[in-house]
């Protein structure tokens, strides 16, 4: 079993996290309907528009402390043999609530296109990412297993 703060220390291993960390987020917004869904999306079209690289360079810079944040509910669906899927979906407020700590935090230093965009979406962004819970739970099953 593996900690997903010891995973982030190699860097090959980091950069396959991130990589699939944005493949995870891509495929999130693409999945969203509705009007909701249509200001996701264009919020993420701005973001991407940033600067080149700018979604997995935030990824990439987030990542110790989202794995700090994650890695205890990892472990303990690990030492409760727990499938992850399912683990993380009935955990999902607890684990979303955790790291959107991270996220509110950076965003209150934050200004700007990136700042504003954020907090556009924030108050729905506990259910967005609760929904994120089973693809959150594959790419740990597929890092840190």
């Amino acid at each position: 079993m593996a900690s997903l703060v010891e995973v982030m220390k190699d860097p090959a291993k980091r950069r396959q996290v991130v990589d699939a960390g944005v493949r995870v987020i891509e495929a999130e917004v693409a999945d969203k309907g509705g009007l909701s869904g249509m200001a996701i999306k264009a919020t993420f079209r701005v973001v991407q528009g940033l600067k080149p690289g700018f979604v997995p360079m935030a990824l990439n810079h987030l990542m110790d402390d989202f794995a700090g944040k994650i890695d205890p509910f990892w472990l303990d669906c690990q030492e409760k043999k727990e499938e992850p899927r399912a683990y993380f979906t009935r955990r999902g407020n607890e684990i979303g609530n955790a790291l959107l700590s991270i996220t509110d935090d950076r965003a209150k230093r934050g200004q700007g296109p990136a700042r504003s965009a954020y907090e556009k979406l924030r108050p729905e962004g506990l259910k967005h990412v609760t929904a994120a819970m089973p693809r959150l739970a594959d790419l740990c099953r597929q890092f840190a297993s």
